[in-house]
């Protein structure tokens, strides 16, 4: 247990330090690009962005070998704490100072991770049956995402960023539960692994969640396009690991009561961080940017 949460809040560390990087450079990017893959194109060809990825890359894999020991519903959790991560390196950044409000944000979100894991209790989780309708659930996600995405395209900037962030947030749970999902399946060897869909589908969803996310810090700073992501992933990672992987949590009614305040509180915690002024930094001197719709 203990060594499965260092693992997950490293991997936290490593995922909130890798979007710092990341929106920095995307930031810069025309407006025009975002939703299309040249905007890709463009990103890869600079050194921060490409180090930023490594480094969420980084993250990614811990968060693939702590899914690998424990079930989703603990696991993301840890990782909804990328956000603190990402303050701490805007802060270095910008050579600023944390303030009131961002400790705020800090101990909602860990503290709502606690608590959810406390009440929670969350255990079990197998790999799905042969035959079962785990693509049903995985059809419904990619439909919630892609209404999110179609909604996005008629709305203004910031709200654009949000959606597509959440849009993105979904994608990345979705991504988590696959990435689960397959590693069950290597447990009965390579041969079940490749014979099944899932390994597939999660190369589409990594990129497909990738664009929309770099689409979303092209759109606006941090503060805006990145809680939205924080928060989707976590939730839809644990209702898949419950749907999916018959994950077990705590239902009486004093557990209910925790495991809602917790996640009320982790949310909560997620919104206060996301308005700290240090993630809107990079918002300086870029107020023209090139093919840069006015802001609203």
């Amino acid at each position: 247990m203990i060594s499965t949460v260092l693992v997950g809040l490293t991997a936290a560390c490593l995922l909130g330090l890798g979007f710092v990087a990341q929106q920095h450079v995307a930031y810069a990017e025309p407006l025009g690009e975002m939703l299309r893959l040249r905007l890709l194109l463009h990103l890869v060809r600079k050194p921060l962005w490409l180090a930023g990825v490594a480094v969420m890359v980084g993250g990614q894999v811990l968060g693939a070998m702590a899914l690998r020991h424990a079930d989703v519903a603990l696991v993301e959790p840890l990782l909804a704490t990328n956000l603190i991560f990402a303050l701490e390196g805007a802060a270095m950044l910008y050579g600023e100072r944390i303030g009131l409000t961002e400790w705020i944000g800090a101990v909602l979100v860990s503290g709502g991770v606690a608590v959810f894991l406390v009440f929670g209790e969350p255990h079990g989780g197998q790999a799905p049956e042969a035959g079962s309708p785990v693509w049903i659930a995985v059809l419904v996600l990619i439909v919630m995402a892609a209404v999110l995405v179609l909604t996005a395209l008629r709305t203004g900037l910031q709200t654009k960023a949000m959606l597509l962030a959440a849009a993105a947030g979904t994608l990345y749970g979705l991504q988590d539960v696959l990435t689960r999902g397959s590693l069950l399946t290597l447990d009965r060897g390579w041969g079940a692994l490749i014979a099944t869909w899932q390994p597939y589908l999660l190369i589409v969803i990594a990129l497909s969640g990738i664009l929309l996310n770099q689409s979303a810090f092209d759109a606006a700073p941090l503060r805006i396009s990145l809680p939205a992501t924080t928060a989707a992933e976590p939730i839809t990672g644990i209702v898949l690991g419950v749907v999916i992987f018959s994950e077990h949590l705590r239902v009486d009614p004093g557990a209910l009561a925790g495991e809602v305040a917790g996640l009320v509180a982790l949310v909560a915690g997620i919104i206060v961080l996301g308005r700290s002024p240090f993630l809107a930094k990079s918002e300086q001197g870029q107020t023209e940017r090139p093919g840069a719709a006015p802001r609203r």
